[in-house]
Formats: structure tokens, C-alpha cells, sequence
């Protein structure tokens, strides 16, 4: 991923900050969009995953639509050229003032979650004289065997709403005159690498439509969310996902009403593996068990680490050292948990060394913080150095 020529531009550049990758992001765009008309689905991708101006605007370009868990995501998606009848709004906790603004952007679709949300919907639609589409966020049970703080699909998680609530939904979605239904939506959480999730998914969703279907309801539109993970302890060999794949497992067991239209949320395996964190080597410090490699950037840029004890590779693209010695790779927070990895195998490092933290695309330049007053990381695209 990074040439001779490129490290010599990122030693010019100021630590830390996020590289992205273009011709990467480009490559893997056309796959996705290739594989999603071939399937005939639509793909809205999830800004949660990276929400940088230049990285939505490519985005952008290949024809997607966007999917929003803020008013300001929806916000950034109109600035960066996303037609409003191509965004979805989803989220837990949607405020009266940010519905009130998507209303009157026109949106696609409110994803909502409980019986109360869709009852202000409908009273925030009638205040502007207007009429909102939603779907039913659906929690159709179902594990999506990642770590528990991204599953999302269990009766137990804050998300979505039960079926056996439903009965009381659809009670309450005919009496609102200013919301039209249009829609089920499911997610069931993220890094899925393993398509028999999607397949169970699939199943239980039919069954949910056949529920639906004996009480004469029929909706045009189908989402079943994102989640699609990636390789990242590959990211070079497997820089892409098999998007045919993925998009194969709903068209195989998926049954769509006539005329129903499928949707998709991809997020980080649109761009996850296109960016890398760089970062500089401040010390090297000697330990009884463990010698440890204290860097400029920590939590603060990529947090996945520290949060759920996620995996990102960790190469140090400027050292010519022969000999290979174990590092615990931390950070300069004050924190116990500023740790991108432990006994990690890297070659000689010594004070000044580049190192790069990959697939930092998704979930690092979003999620970054400025806890302990800590500059934000600049980005770079590949044109811009």
C-alpha cells in the first residue's frame, strides 16, 4: 500500500494523521456498485463508518444513497451532493428538533425504532404540513456472533422493536395521518465476516414478511442494513470484500414481494480498508516483560482498540532493520486502556520510525476525540500529497 515515494511524503508531513488511499476507495466503490445492479439492490452507505467531505464526495459520485443516525450526518449528506430522496435516517434517539429538519429536507425514510418515535414523527409532520415515509426497524432476534457492544440484533439490545409489540405498532401507524409506511428495516450489528448470519437473517426475515402478509400488509421496500466486515488482518490480500457474494446470499434466500425493492447499508467495508493512521514513534521504551513503542497517536484517533479490544495490523514502514523483536504498541493518553496491541512482531524501532495502524478507514477519523485537549488529526487523500 505505501511505496517508497509515499513514505517519503508522509516523513514530510506532520504526525498523526489519516491517510486514505483514492484509488483503493475507487476500486472498491465499482465492485460494490457493480455487484449491487447486478442484484438489482440498493446500496446506501452508512456515514457513521467515515463522514469526511472528500470521502463522501467520491462516494457520492458512484450513485449511492446515504445512511444517517444524525441530523448532521443527514446534513453533511445533502452539502456533499446526496439527493434527500436518497437518504435514510436510522438512530435509537432521534431529537424532535433533527426530525423536524429532516421533514423538511424531504427525506426517503425515517428508520424508526419504538411506538413513541413514530408517533412524534407523525406530530412533527403535521406541524409542517407535511408527510413523512418511515420503516419499521424490526429486531428479529438474531445473533450476529461479534463482539456484544456492536450486536444489535437481540430482544436484549437497545435497538429496534419487537414483534410482539407489533401488533400495537401497526394499531398506532394507522391512526397517524402525517407518516406513510414504507418499509421493514432490520440490522443486526457489525463485522459480520460470516455469510450463514446473513443466511439465518434471510430466513427469519420471511418469516416476518409472512406475518405481515397474512394481515394483508405488504411494503414496498425491504432494508436489511449493513454490517458486512472486513479482513483486517489481511488488508492487503483481501482489500475488498466479495461484494457478489454478500449481495448473492439475499438474492438466494431473500423472498421479496412482487414489485419489492431491496436495500443494503454497507459502511466500513465501502472504506475501512482504503485508510491507515500514521503515526510517529516518540519513545522506545525498555520494559522488564515487554519493550513498548509510545507513539503520537492513541485512543484519540483510532479508538476500537481501547473500546472493544479490536484488532488493526500494525506496520512500521520506515525501519530497514533486519531483526524482528515484540512491542506492546501504545499511546500518550493517560489511560491503562491507550493500547493498540500487545507482543505485536516489528522490526528493530527506533525513536522517529513511522509506524501505520491499517484499515483506520472506518470508525478512526470518526470516532476521534480530543480528550486530554489533543489537536485533531488532519487527513490526506492520495492527490493530496
Amino acid at each position: 500500500m505505501f511505496s517508497s515515494e509515499l513514505i517519503k511524503k508522509f516523513e514530510a508531513t506532520p504526525t498523526p494523521f489519516y491517510y486514505y488511499d483514492t484509488e483503493l476507495l475507487r476500486k472498491t466503490l465499482a465492485q460494490a456498485t457493480a455487484a449491487a445492479r447486478k442484484h438489482d439492490i440498493e446500496v446506501h452507505y452508512a456515514l457513521k463508518a467515515n463522514a469526511n467531505e472528500n470521502i463522501l464526495k467520491i462516494i457520492q459520485g458512484y450513485g449511492v444513497g446515504a445512511d444517517c443516525v444524525s441530523v448532521n450526518e443527514v446534513l453533511r449528506a445533502r452539502e456533499c451532493g446526496f439527493a434527500p430522496g436518497k437518504i435514510v435516517f436510522a438512530g435509537v434517539g432521534k431529537s424532535d428538533e433533527e426530525i423536524s429538519i429532516a421533514v423538511n429536507e424531504g427525506i426517503f425514510c425515517f428508520n424508526c425504532e419504538s411506538l413513541e418515535e413514530i408517533e412524534i414523527i407523525d406530530g412533527i409532520a403535521a406541524k409542517h404540513k407535511k408527510k413523512a415515509q418511515i420503516a419499521l426497524r424490526i429486531n428479529p432476534n438474531v445473533n450476529a456472533h461479534t463482539h456484544h457492544y456492536i450486536t444489535t440484533g437481540l430482544e436484549e439490545n437497545k435497538f429496534g422493536i419487537n414483534m410482539w409489540e407489533m401488533e400495537k405498532v401497526l394499531d398506532a401507524v394507522k391512526k397517524c395521518k402525517h407518516i406513510s409506511l414504507i418499509g421493514l428495516h432490520f440490522h443486526i450489528g457489525s463485522q459480520i465476516t460470516d455469510m450463514n448470519v446473513y443466511k439465518t437473517l434471510c430466513l427469519r426475515v420471511n418469516e416476518i414478511q409472512q406475518w405481515f402478509a397474512d394481515r394483508n400488509i405488504y411494503v414496498p421496500n425491504l432494508n436489511l442494513g449493513g454490517g458486512l466486515g472486513i479482513d483486517y488482518y489481511n488488508p492487503d490480500k483481501n482489500a475488498i470484500v466479495d461484494f457478489d457474494k454478500y449481495f448473492g446470499i439475499f438474492r438466494q434466500f431473500l423472498k421479496l414481494n412482487p414489485g419489492q425493492k431491496l436495500h443494503t447499508e454497507p459502511g466500513r467495508a465501502l472504506v475501512a480498508q482504503c485508510g491507515a493512521l500514521i503515526a510517529k514513534t516518540l519513545y522506545v521504551k525498555k520494559g522488564i516483560q515487554s519493550n513498548f513503542i509510545i507513539l503520537d497517536a492513541g485512543m484519540t484517533e483510532l479508538i476500537r482498540p481501547a473500546l472493544y479490544q479490536s484488532y488493526h495490523k500494525i506496520e512500521n514502514i520506515t525501519s530497514h532493520a533486519k531483526e524482528t523483536l515484540k512491542y506492546d504498541v501504545v499511546g500518550p493518553i493517560c489511560e491503562s486502556s491507550d493500547c493498540f496491541g500487545k507482543a505485536i512482531d516489528l522490526p528493530e524501532t527506533k525513536r522517529g520510525d513511522l509506524l501505520a495502524l491499517r484499515s483506520a478507514g472506518a470508525y478512526g477519523e470518526s470516532m476521534s476525540l480530543d480528550y486530554n485537549l489533543r489537536d485533531r488529526a488532519k487527513s490526506y487523500l492520495t492527490e493530496d500529497l
